[in-house]
């Protein structure tokens, strides 16, 4: 039997984590985007003209892309189905 990482929200729509390895997945969710974020955006603001349009646009595709993968990823590993919630 599977152990679920996530359990659906008491109140509005998505999950939460339940234990270790959901926290784990959301701190290296966390750590990519930063990742990603530090070369990308951080570092070439400080410089006098900014980050670049491709730097812009490689950013955004990945954050997008990490991001859809981490919510199926997070759906998967829910006891239950997502959906809105007003509480019990």
């Amino acid at each position: 039997m599977s152990q679920y990482w996530f359990k659906p929200k008491t109140y509005g729509y998505g999950a939460t984590p339940t234990n270790w390895k959901g926290w784990a997945s959301v701190g290296a969710y966390v750590v990519a985007i930063l990742a990603l974020t530090l070369p990308l955006m951080a570092w070439p603001a400080d410089m006098p003209i900014g980050p670049k349009i491709w730097q812009i646009v490689t950013w955004a595709t990945f954050v997008a892309a990490l991001t859809f993968a981490f919510i199926r990823f997070t759906r998967e590993k829910t006891d239950g189905q997502w959906s809105w919630r007003w509480g019990k």
